[in-house]
């Protein structure tokens, strides 16, 4: 089962004042090929900012600068391997020559459908290279510059998800890495003074190729047909029975890195439908 992401068009965007979004200063958003992660390098370009966006897959994240620039904005692709630690310094360092890196999206994830007694090592090792290393990487390496920057600020955002606060059958790696970016976007916050904040976006089920694509696995995992996947597993504990769209998901990332989240040090931003706290 294949999905055709939604278009995103300037209306969608959340577009906020604020003094600190403007052109001299850069936001890298990783995974920004397609789904939530174009959908926030997008939205960021389209609030002003220098954007860096990384991905390994390069037709689709040139894509993606593409349509960031048709809305008016400013992005730069660059093609990066997250799980090589000298292609993100490369990238790090490219990006600061555009500007004052103050923003960081980690958004770039993979799924593996699979039980823990049968999870393959070299699928998990990946997992977890991807989307918990890289990101601790990423965030180690820009924190640096927001620290020399004019007012020693910054925000960085991870793709959380509800697997970060409950865990859901034969996804073992991603329920791991999920509670890890809430564990690092609170270790980056405890250290940051309030001036380097760092938090989590964490949705139920959003209309990307990375959700609608596990259908047939989880279909056959459970034993029941993709279409009481859909309804009864994805979502099923939702009280709004409709995914979210990729722009939704990144207009929070946009409002976590303004002004008009000050107090959001460490936190969670929970936009599941009431998947993890209704019964």
């Amino acid at each position: 089962m294949q999905i055709k992401e939604p278009e995103i068009n300037r209306e969608q965007v959340l577009v906020l004042r604020d003094p600190n979004f403007h052109a001299d200063n850069v936001c890298i958003v990783t995974g920004c090929a397609t789904g939530i992660g174009r959908a926030t390098a997008v939205a960021a370009a389209a609030n002003n900012l220098m954007t860096v966006g990384l991905d390994i897959n390069e037709k689709e994240g040139k894509k993606t600068q593409k349509i960031a620039r048709n809305l008016g904005g400013q992005m730069i692709f660059i093609k990066t391997d997250l799980t090589a630690d000298s292609d993100l310094e490369k990238a790090v360092k490219d990006a600061a020559k555009l500007g004052a890196i103050r923003y960081v999206a980690n958004i770039a994830g993979i799924q593996h459908i699979d039980s823990v007694a049968n999870f393959p090592m070299e699928k998990y090792d990946l997992m977890l290279r991807l989307m918990l290393r890289a990101p601790f990487y990423l965030s180690k390496l820009a924190i640096t510059h927001m620290r020399n920057s004019k007012d020693g600020g910054g925000a960085i955002g991870n793709m959380g998800s509800v697997h970060g606060h409950m865990c859901t059958l034969n996804k073992p790696a991603y329920n791991i890495t999920k509670f890890g970016l809430r564990g690092l976007a609170q270790s980056i916050s405890a250290e940051g003074e309030g001036k380097i904040r760092a938090f989590t976006v964490s949705t139920g089920f959003v209309q990307t190729p990375l959700a609608l694509n596990q259908v047939p696995a989880q279909a056959k995992q459970r034993g029941i047909t993709p279409q009481e996947v859909m309804h009864d597993v994805m979502m099923g504990r939702s009280r709004v029975k409709e995914m979210m769209t990729p722009i939704e998901v990144a207009n929070l990332f946009i409002f976590g890195f303004s002004q008009y989240s000050r107090y959001l040090v460490g936190g969670d931003l929970l936009f599941d439908g009431g998947m993890v706290l209704t019964y």
